[in-house]
């Protein structure tokens, strides 16, 4: 059952920023998105309908299509930056 990930304009504008180890911290998280799209750790937002799973100081925002089996990620922020 393997989903998969597409990362919205919004969210590969905010990963052009980053960097090593906190990169590659992000990146595995994503990874482990596509095979669990709700991971251990992970919250089901109230206002917007999404998820978060944190990475650090970091949040990764996105949506889940069970039905078409895709994730949408729409914002990888810092934690102060990310609910604005």
């Amino acid at each position: 059952m393997t989903y998969q990930v597409l990362l919205l304009p919004s969210a590969q504008r905010d990963v052009d920023d980053i960097r090593g180890k906190l990169f590659d911290r992000l990146k595995s998280a994503i990874t482990i998105l596509a095979s669990n799209p709700r991971p251990r750790g992970s919250l089901k937002m109230t206002g917007e309908g999404g998820y978060r799973v944190r990475v650090g100081d970091y949040r990764i925002l996105y949506r889940i299509d069970d039905a078409l089996k895709k994730i949408f990620i729409y914002r990888i922020k810092h934690r102060r930056e990310v609910y604005r």
